[in-house]
């Protein structure tokens, strides 16, 4: 009979919001490339050991579970996946902005435009890359870096920020930076830059680099923008009478899940997340304005919340002594055998304490960071081959109870969750075309 009521209740919620002609002035599309129910769940675990609490996003009072396929595969690639999300309308792999047989679909983000809102599109990526390509270029191949750049430009939209844009300077064609300043757009790179902006211009908000994407949190210092950050500069960039549309994506899940390094995927989470408490304290002022949606793209990985050999206690705690990602400490490690012709396994062992909190004596049996025989073994054996960061991640990861059953994407479907003004029509089981519906919807 309560759950009777609940449902009644929202019923009559929706149907009112809808009789009154509810819109949202301010729209959030927060997505997590790769980012499903397993890395939502276990990222939470680990907000709650570092004493942040639960994931914001997970908090969010509407719930939906969201289906992921394309037009041509059970399991979605991003560009798909991207269109599916921006565009309303299912697409093979590999193709942005269009239909399989390849017309132009209009995303959103391009609606909201001609709409007369401001739209932002911010990465931890390549502003190029699949996600925010799907949200203004009409491509029938993710790889046409250059040409989903001209779309870039050519769409006129007020924020771009983040990561570097992919193959920007093509020999025999102009300069990608050089066309957008061409169009009215301001180039600023670099965390100085980006917080000087002012409210105004059209910007390229780069985080340092005009090609690369941002740094693994986990990577990053003082000296570097965080995701939250450029969020918060957008806000403040594009907020007007006439509102705005803003996607946010957490580009690099994806690429940590496809490395299956733990650490660093549950980093990203977090990145993200933070950027979604950026603007759930914007929608605290603008409560009956706002909408929030936060959903991912596909699952990368088959992350798995817990790993046979470290029992049915998860102790994902000891991620915490990873201070760098595997790539990071790839490097340090290459440029430490550089510096010393006679660099040897006893050397990398220093290493892998500072680094990943390892312990090469002790009890096993009592502290779980003291490396065993059968570990210790796989490290020395991958130190030999120059694989000494897949081993280390491998073994950290195990140790806090974290599994990995792929290191491509999976048909798993992915939680989206919002809050805010037209919410409640985000719920139940849908197919990740959707998305993009439901906001048009609210346009």
């Amino acid at each position: 009979m309560k759950k009777f009521f609940l449902l009644l209740l929202l019923f009559v919620f929706t149907t009112a919001a809808e009789a009154a002609g509810v819109k949202p002035k301010y729209i959030f599309l927060f997505i997590g490339d790769g980012m499903a129910t397993p890395q939502r769940m276990i990222g939470n675990e680990f907000s709650r050991k570092m004493g942040r609490g639960d994931l914001v996003m997970n908090t969010l009072l509407f719930h939906g579970t969201t289906r992921t396929s394309s037009a041509n595969a059970l399991i979605t690639d991003s560009a798909a996946a991207a269109t599916a999300i921006a565009c309303g309308q299912k697409t093979n792999n590999g193709m942005i902005g269009m239909t399989p047989d390849g017309k132009a679909i209009p995303s959103v983000a391009e609606n909201a435009r001609d709409k007369g809102k401001k739209v932002g599109i911010i990465t931890s990526v390549n502003l190029n890359h699949a996600t925010p390509s799907g949200f203004y270029g009409h491509q029938r191949n993710r790889g046409m870096y250059y040409e989903l750049a001209t779309d870039l430009v050519a769409s006129n939209f007020d924020f771009f920020g983040g990561g570097g844009i992919l193959k920007y300077n093509q020999a025999g064609k102009k300069n990608i930076y050089d066309l957008a300043r061409e169009k009215g757009y301001t180039v600023a790179v670099g965390k100085k830059a980006v917080n000087a902006l002012k409210p105004g211009k059209k910007v390229i908000a780069l985080a340092g680099d005009l090609q690369n994407q941002m740094p693994y949190s986990i990577d990053a210092t003082e000296k570097d923008i965080t995701l939250a950050e450029i969020t918060a500069k957008a806000i403040e960039m594009l907020d007007n009478p006439n509102g705005f549309f803003i996607m946010i994506e957490g580009g690099a899940i994806d690429w940590a899940g496809h490395a299956n390094e733990a650490a660093s995927n549950l980093g990203e989470v977090l990145a993200l997340d933070n950027a979604v408490k950026t603007a759930l304290e914007f929608y605290k002022k603008h409560p009956a304005e706002t909408l929030i949606i936060v959903t991912g793209d596909h699952e990368t990985g088959a992350m798995t919340m817990g790993f046979a050999g470290s029992g049915k206690n998860m102790n994902i705690e000891l991620l915490l002594n990873q201070k760098v990602s595997a790539g990071m400490f790839s490097r340090k490690l290459q440029q430490a055998k550089a510096a010393d012709k006679e660099f040897s396994f006893d050397d990398a062992k220093k290493m892998l304490s500072e680094y990943f909190g390892f312990k090469f004596s002790g009890d096993a049996k009592k502290d779980p960071m003291v490396i065993n025989a059968a570990e210790l073994k796989k490290l020395q054996d991958n130190f030999e081959k120059d694989r000494l960061h897949l081993a280390a991640m491998d073994i950290i990861a195990r140790k806090a109870g974290i599994g990995w059953n792929s290191g491509s994407h999976t048909a798993l479907p992915v939680l989206t969750t919002s809050i805010g003004c037209g919410a409640e029509i985000f719920t139940g089981f849908f197919e990740n075309t959707g998305i993009s519906r439901k906001i048009n919807t609210l346009l």
